[in-house]
């Protein structure tokens, strides 16, 4: 059994793949190639967003927006730890400060009222509010932006979120890298109302290309002007006129090519992908000793992994059970981001991010894709359940 079977869906599309990759290698453009400005059209159509503007990898999309907002050293940026550490990695690549805020227990997305106290202990430099590092302790930083990460396939509570921002005066990026494809209260992900909104295209992800791909959604007309010139290395009227610092951060166009293939079946997939969740959910609601992903009201999941919460202490012999059985599971996160070993000397110490420590220790995720079988679903589940019981 595999954990994401890319092959599965390859076979469906390869044709299409092979006939567009040609149509590259025929026209040869492999540099902003046609293949890329047809698939950002097509991408914030589907986004709903004015603009959409690709790049070479979710971790570009996350670092260019705060270039462009000229965020550096001096700026608290606030991350949740219980993420991948692209999503903090690109606050300290630019020198500013994460400063992190723990997550909703149910969603596992960055909880709104944590984020408030967060803010405020940075302000007034009081970490008896809210856990703070040494650099917002011992400085006075200046609080300039939020990382909503979407999860899993689920939306951050932009409800909640989008107002607490505006009254923090706080420029928002929303990280929809693992949920490409979801919806809440009726808006696609990457199409919240942020400031700029993210996305991957790392090949298991929801909409995945062949290598490493990423895109960044925005309304700002400015802003997605900076941001085409940030990607090729600051151009401004011409590539060999210089007007800013910038990346060499543009997409692919074979890559692009293998996402339009893609994005034309993406819509089925994310309901192959809803319909295994829920064979999951169905399985595992009279199982105790475990707890299935919530999925809160007008609220749709891209499904990006199927992840379960074992009690401490049972998480070790399930995934033995599952070994044992040749069933692949994943622990997605181990350590959350305030206790990784590059973040020790910023002062976080266990027990600052509770709600994240315990989900390192609970979180696990099962085999997940949009061609698992049913049969292979009911295989799993009996297998967790045995070892439950």
């Amino acid at each position: 059994m595999q954990f994401i079977d890319l092959a599965a869906q390859q076979r469906r599309i390869r044709p299409d793949i092979e006939r567009r990759i040609k149509a590259v290698l025929d026209h040869g453009n492999y540099i902003q190639g046609p293949e890329v400005f047809e698939l950002e059209k097509r991408l914030a159509e589907f986004a709903g967003t004015k603009h959409c503007i690709s790049c070479a990898s979710g971790t570009d999309a996350l670092v260019m927006p705060f270039m462009a907002w000229d965020i550096g050293p001096g700026d608290a940026v606030f991350v949740p730890p219980f993420t991948f550490f692209a999503t903090a990695e690109v606050v300290s690549f630019l020198r500013a400060t994460p400063v992190f805020v723990d997550v909703d227990p149910q969603t596992f997305t960055i909880d709104p009222q944590a984020l408030d106290r967060a803010v405020e202990a940075v302000r007034k430099r009081d970490a008896s509010l809210h856990p703070l590092p040494v650099a917002a302790r011992e400085h006075q930083l200046r609080a300039k932006a939020v990382i909503p990460v979407d999860l899993f396939g689920l939306a951050a509570d932009y409800s909640a979120l989008l107002p607490l921002a505006a009254r923090h005066n706080l420029l928002m990026l929303e990280d929809g890298a693992q949920s490409f494809g979801g919806r809440r209260f009726g808006k696609p992900v990457c199409g919240m109302g942020c400031h700029a909104s993210t996305t991957s295209f790392f090949p298991a992800k929801p909409l995945g290309c062949y290598g490493d791909g990423g895109a960044i959604f925005t309304d700002d007309d400015d802003l997605a002007e900076v941001l085409r010139s940030i990607r090729m290395h600051g151009k401004g009227v011409d590539k060999y006129d210089n007007c800013r610092i910038g990346l060499n951060g543009r997409l692919d166009t074979l890559q692009a090519a293998i996402l339009l293939a893609k994005l034309e079946l993406f819509p089925e997939e994310l309901e192959a992908r809803e319909r295994v969740a829920g064979w999951y959910s169905q399985r595992f609601s009279n199982v105790s000793g475990l707890v299935p992903p919530a999925l809160p009201e007008n609220c749709v999941s891209a499904w990006a992994q199927y992840s379960i919460l074992l009690k401490e202490g049972r998480r070790a012999a399930v995934m033995e059970a599952l070994r044992q059985a040749g069933i692949p599971a994943n622990i997605y996160y181990p350590t959350p981001l305030h206790l990784q070993s590059v973040y020790i000397g910023d002062g976080y110490k266990a027990g600052d991010m509770p709600v994240s420590e315990k989900l390192c220790t609970e979180i696990l995720a099962l085999p997940f894709h949009p061609y698992l079988s049913e049969e292979d679903v009911e295989t799993v589940c009996r297998i967790i359940a045995e070892a439950l019981a």
